[in-house]
């Protein structure tokens, strides 16, 4: 063979080789982003902060878990997957909740994140509601619609908050607000992250409207188990105890053995939240020092990446758990 008919056919083969390898590359690139299924939904919330309450069309992003392997060419949602409703905090939704939906998702559970202030004309930071309690009928809101999807099982959702999100993970485990926001429904378990546990069962705390009660009631249980995690360098609950004393708010003691609290030892709030750190003014701040002293409390928000993939883990198990997921 000449020897330039040589070279062509080595360079031929070459390109040949880096072809296939560049298409199995593109193919296995395909295969990891189908993962989930996304799709943009809508919902029928309330709000509260018109007297009578109106409805108010909520939106989120639904990732479905799917059915795959390597035989096959396409991908179609898992029947009747468990699910976990995710709830942004003040600032609105940020990176964590695709940290968690991704590790959820694998695992073979859908998620449900719901934006809380695009339906409310609020920004998030300090241009949010008065009070966490005017959003809690939009976690039953995505617990109603996941029940009523086919592709997801009604008995097996969750719920999963962050700070202000983690008020209403928290709270939504009190037999008051399931009854009150659920219509029968609740949620089958509870992942609260630094949700500023000094606010609950608050004689200190002015009246709320509505409901005309002092801070927000956790004293009663839906009978769901509820996980707790927090920083012990938390600028709101200064710290974990607070966050421990629920339990002993529980006149039940059969109930404390449904809840845990995970405190990790340095964390600031949001430790879970792998962006730049920031300070942020709050008046929740500071176990509500804003009521005696006037002064609006500092808030450091600051990202831990090992916690953060450790309370990642706790989560998931718990939902694997809780969830029936094996």
């Amino acid at each position: 063979m000449p020897r330039k008919s040589s070279k062509f056919a080595f360079v031929f083969m070459l390109l040949w080789f880096f072809s296939q390898f560049a298409q199995a590359q593109a193919g296995s690139e395909v295969h990891d982003n189908k993962k989930a299924i996304i799709s943009f939904v809508e919902m029928q919330s309330i709000d509260l902060s018109k007297q009578p309450p109106v409805p108010l069309t909520i939106k989120g992003k639904l990732k479905l878990p799917v059915n795959s392997s390597s035989q096959q060419s396409y991908f179609t949602p898992a029947k009747k997957a468990p699910a976990v409703v995710i709830l942004h905090g003040s600032s609105g939704i940020d990176s964590r909740g695709d940290f968690y939906a991704r590790a959820l998702n694998a695992a073979g559970i859908a998620t449900l994140e719901i934006d809380m202030w695009e339906a409310r004309g609020v920004t998030g930071g300090g241009d949010r509601p008065p009070l966490p309690i005017y959003t809690y009928p939009d976690a039953f809101a995505a617990l109603a619609f996941l029940s009523q999807h086919s592709a997801i099982n009604p008995d097996r959702i969750g719920v999963l908050g962050f700070s202000w999100g983690g008020v209403i993970a928290l709270a939504s485990a009190e037999k008051l607000y399931a009854k009150q926001f659920g219509q029968g429904r609740r949620f089958a378990a509870h992942v609260a992250h630094y949700p500023v546990c000094y606010g609950y069962n608050n004689p200190a705390i002015p009246p709320l409207n509505p409901p005309a009660q002092r801070g927000t009631q956790f004293l009663h249980l839906t009978g769901s188990p509820v996980l707790i995690q927090i920083g012990t360098k938390d600028d709101y609950d200064n710290g974990s105890n607070n966050c421990k004393a629920l339990l002993d708010d529980l006149p039940n003691p059969l109930e404390r053995q449904l809840v845990e609290v995970v405190a990790y030892e340095g964390a600031f709030h949001a430790w879970d939240r792998l962006e730049v750190p920031i300070t942020v003014l709050d008046p929740f701040g500071d176990e509500g020092s804003l009521f005696s002293t006037g002064i609006v409390p500092k808030v450091r928000l600051v990202p831990d990446v090992e916690k953060a993939y450790a309370s990642r883990m706790k989560a998931l198990q718990f939902f694997l758990r809780n969830l029936s997921i094996h």
